[in-house]
């Protein structure tokens, strides 16, 4: 039995679409039903960002769909999910270039310090990632400000409406909205899910700053003795920062 989502006689001229490549920003075609697609320019194996599991909680045929599926994308439903917050927070920002590489950043050295933690839920850490300045937006329309403050108040509700059309579970989108809503600012007790996202965010923010005012070697080991939250923290920034030291 075929799912009527997915037999072509029942499509739309919606159904072929186009997104970007989460990596390289590259236009990849996709057709409704592709598992996943790679990417002509820069080689990423990309998954369907429309591809959706959410009727899983209430279609009677749902085993029977989810059995017929590539064993290697029924393994990757995380990545899928990761890489629908990454277009969705692309789509979002629009042509703001620089706001785009840094999220994509920051994602980039919180998945490497998220493979070195233990206890770590890699959905919340890579939605947090990408979505963490996503108040930026707002923040500057209504205050004509970027500060901490105001990026705290205004990112929660973007991200949860962003989540929430992603069909992202309750406590998911919750636990990512409360790390946006303070992640310049730790509390006495924190996850390991926000000391991942406020020390990869550090390594960012570090690496723009460097480029303009390099640190001497005393100012460097410094930082990194006393400013990161996570065991693995230091160790990336070194690895990431270490050039830039005069």
């Amino acid at each position: 039995m075929q799912c009527p989502g997915q037999d072509s006689r029942y499509w739309s001229g919606d159904d072929v679409f186009e997104t970007k490549c989460p990596k390289c920003g590259h236009s990849v075609e996709f057709f409704k039903d592709d598992a996943q697609q790679k990417c002509r320019k820069c080689g990423y194996r990309m998954l369907n960002p429309k591809l959706d599991f959410g009727c899983a909680s209430y279609c009677p045929h749902a085993e029977q769909c989810l059995g017929s599926m590539p064993p290697e994308l029924l393994a990757s439903r995380g990545d899928l999910f990761k890489d629908r917050v990454a277009i969705a927070m692309r789509r979002y920002f629009g042509s703001d270039s620089r706001r785009i590489r840094h999220a994509e950043e920051v994602a980039r050295y919180a998945g490497e310090i998220a493979r070195q933690e233990e206890g770590v839920d890699l959905a919340v850490v890579m939605a947090t990632a990408y979505l963490h300045d996503i108040g930026i937006r707002e923040a500057e329309r209504k205050y004509n400000s970027s500060s901490p403050r105001y990026q705290h108040q205004e990112g929660p509700p973007v991200a949860r409406e962003i989540l929430t059309g992603l069909k992202a579970e309750d406590e998911l989108i919750d636990e990512v909205c409360d790390i946006i809503g303070h992640h310049h600012q730790p509390r006495d007790e924190e996850t390991i899910n926000f000391k991942i996202l406020y020390d990869a965010d550090l390594i960012v923010n570090l690496a723009e700053k460097f480029q303009e005012s390099p640190p001497s070697k005393e100012q460097f080991e410094k930082i990194l003795a006393s400013s990161f939250l996570t065991a693995t923290g230091p160790a990336e920034a070194k690895k990431a920062l270490a050039k830039y030291v005069r």
